[in-house]
């Protein structure tokens, strides 16, 4: 399990909004991971949840009241705040966003805010015309602006039976963005990787059928996109060449961005030379023999055209086999339905790649798409089984195993 969080204080912020139930999912993953939990809800939150959940689910008393003159001889709004290694409002409503970005201070939620000097994440929440209304755009920018850090919001159906963005997000992305506060804090002002080539491969592959339709899958690269995020953290020099998706782009990297397998192919090659190569992406295995140039039309009573599949290139074995160029360390990944790590030993001496990196990805798990990933690293020395992790946890441990890799390497020469 990941110990960014461990021993780490939470003071976690509780708006009003429907999706404030979301929180108590979050205490109870913080504190499974280490960390503790103390919560301040707004009068407005707790219309929606109870300090009874929140205070029997963190440990800790619930506050609510600035003026609460027993609290603050006992603690202090100002050492309330002081007192936790990161601020996190969840959710952020329009209107907290609006005083936050105005410096106000009526009450206790907006004191903690501006009295303290740690990092702030908030997790917005709101009904789309709201996120979209210019004042709220405007307050989001001075909060970026001011070093607020933002997750989410997502787009999706909301309580009021609208669409959009403004759905907060989910408790493992939040999870997830605490954790990489704390990494990043871990090696703030240092680059254990510096020096390092790091190619990366993620997404899928679309291949042409027509100019209107491809072969592909269901991979959406979250997983390789923070894979290069937490090595580019770490100081190592990044290329990560992506298949389509629609992500981000992660800072700090070079991106290259391809299609087909056999573009990602050529991609890779011309990333070459590389320290590290870490074959992420979901390769479609087939393409059709040859596209057609013009849109295949559906006949009335004609059957379904025929279409002859061959193989794609084999990315992470051509990489693993380079006689010249070969990356001194070349990861694979495995996304199984069945047998994982039976199939997952098999692949990797096949490939003839150093690690593999194995999954589950039948359809309950969810992780095709999602933001939780179960992975067991194979290597020569045998298998490590690391537990549930949002997918940036994962790609900061893994991006710990790669470092350690080197350093050990280093320390034989």
């Amino acid at each position: 399990m990941s110990d960014h969080l461990q021993n780490r204080r939470i003071l976690l912020i509780v708006g009003g909004g429907i999706a404030a139930y979301k929180c108590l999912e979050l205490i109870r993953r913080l504190r499974e991971r280490g960390a503790s939990v103390r919560v301040v809800l707004t009068a407005a939150g707790a219309e929606f949840v109870t300090k009874l959940s929140l205070g029997t689910l963190s440990g800790d008393k619930v506050y609510t009241d600035l003026f609460d003159l027993t609290d603050t001889a006992a603690i202090g709004h100002i050492e309330l705040s002081r007192d936790a290694d990161l601020l996190v409002v969840a959710p952020a409503t329009a209107d907290l966003m609006a005083k936050m970005a105005a410096g106000l201070a009526g009450d206790l939620v907006t004191t903690l805010l501006l009295a303290t000097d740690k990092k702030v994440l908030i997790a917005p929440a709101m009904n789309v015309r709201m996120w979209t209304h210019r004042a709220t755009q405007r307050n989001l920018e001075q909060l970026m602006a001011d070093g607020i850090h933002i997750v989410g919001p997502n787009e999706g159906e909301m309580a009021c039976n609208e669409f959009g963005y403004g759905r907060m997000a989910e408790p493992a992305e939040i999870l997830a963005a605490i954790e990489a506060h704390f990494s990043e804090l871990e090696f703030e002002g240092e680059q254990p990787l510096k020096g390092v080539h790091a190619l990366i491969t993620s997404g899928p592959t679309h291949e042409p059928i027509d100019p209107v339709r491809y072969l592909a899958n269901r991979s959406s690269g979250k997983q390789g996109h923070a894979i290069a995020t937490a090595l580019a953290r770490m100081g190592a020099d990044v290329t990560l060449v992506s298949g389509p998706t629609n992500l981000p782009d992660p800072a700090g990297v070079t991106l290259k961005r391809v299609e087909t397998a056999r573009e990602m192919l050529v991609a890779c090659e011309a990333a070459l030379p590389a320290d590290v190569a870490i074959c992420a992406a979901a390769v479609a295995d087939w393409r059709v023999d040859v596209d057609a140039t013009q849109k295949i039309k559906k006949e009335p009573g004609a059957s379904a055209p025929s279409l002859t599949l061959v193989e794609n290139p084999d990315i992470l074995a051509t990489l693993s086999k380079l006689k010249t160029k070969r990356p001194t360390l070349v990861i694979g990944f495995a996304a199984e339905t069945e047998k994982v790590i039976e199939h997952a030993v098999a692949k990797r001496l096949r490939k003839g790649c150093d690690w593999i990196v194995a999954n589950d990805v039948s359809p309950e798990t969810g992780v095709m798409g999602g933001e939780l990933n179960t992975v067991h690293l194979i290597t020569a020395e045998g298998q490590e089984d690391w537990p549930l992790l949002p997918k940036q946890a994962v790609a900061e441990r893994l991006a710990r195993r790669i470092l350690a890799y080197f350093d050990s390497k280093k320390a034989k020469a």
